[in-house]
């Protein structure tokens, strides 16, 4: 009899483990074709343009400028809804443009050609620009490209085309593989301004843009979350279909 009832039991316990061992199997996967590691690796002598952000020991490259670094009030890193984090990835590619303008903006022009190719812009996205700038990365001289009465020169975003994204298409941040979502020559940074204004955040210095189609990706944004902070070190990861 106790030999039936341990017999009954030792069944059932492999019968549980059988099962949880199918049901472990069978459990659905994400479907990610990739990731792309969209990131600088931090160095000591790492640069980045307008870095006010008092919590980090240094400049980091890779970065995300929260809307509080332009606007008083906005929301600091740590206050970026952890739902803006997670969003499709538009990628404007303005290369060609750049080769012959280092100072090109970003225009509707551009918006319209990439929704003539791929459909209108998802709302809530978080959009790119690949300038082709980051080969310059290893060289802060070359990345700055400074003239003679130290003005930077690299491209970035018009403001008309950032209008567009953020009153029409509700993008929640707004990147580049440059110093900065302004053109370098900007003084007055309006890009910056409206944009932070809005609550959409920035993501300076992006890596291997050239790594990820125009649509379809999926952006990860994981900042260093500080407190009070108006900047802060990024990793940033593009989930590919």
């Amino acid at each position: 009899m106790k030999w039936s009832t341990f017999a009954i039991a030792s069944a059932l316990m492999l019968a549980l483990f059988v099962f949880a061992q199918r049901r472990t199997t069978d459990v659905a996967q994400p479907a990610i074709g990739g990731v792309v590691d969209l990131t600088h690796s931090i160095q000591p002598r790492a640069h980045s343009r307008n870095d006010r952000s008092a919590t980090s020991p240094e400049n980091p490259p890779t970065r995300v400028a929260a809307p509080a670094e332009f606007v008083r009030g906005a929301w600091t890193v740590d206050e970026i809804p952890v739902g803006r984090l997670i969003a499709p990835l538009v990628v404007l590619d303005v290369r060609k443009s750049v080769e012959h303008d280092s100072d090109y903006q970003v225009g509707m022009s551009d918006l319209t050609a990439w929704e003539e190719a791929n459909g209108p812009l998802p709302v809530g996205a978080v959009v790119v620009a690949r300038t082709g700038w980051s080969s310059r990365w290893y060289s802060p001289r070359q990345y700055r490209n400074e003239d003679a009465n130290g003005v930077t020169h690299f491209p970035g975003f018009s403001v008309d085309a950032v209008k567009f994204l953020v009153d029409a298409r509700k993008i929640v941040a707004l990147g580049t593989d440059t110093p900065g979502v302004d053109p370098g020559s900007s003084q007055e940074s309006l890009v910056r301004h409206f944009t932070a204004s809005h609550q959409v955040y920035h993501l300076e210095n992006i890596a291997n843009l050239d790594k990820v189609p125009d649509c379809g990706a999926t952006a990860v944004i994981a900042p260093a979350k500080l407190r009070g902070g108006s900047g802060a070190p990024v990793r940033m990861l593009a989930l590919l279909k």
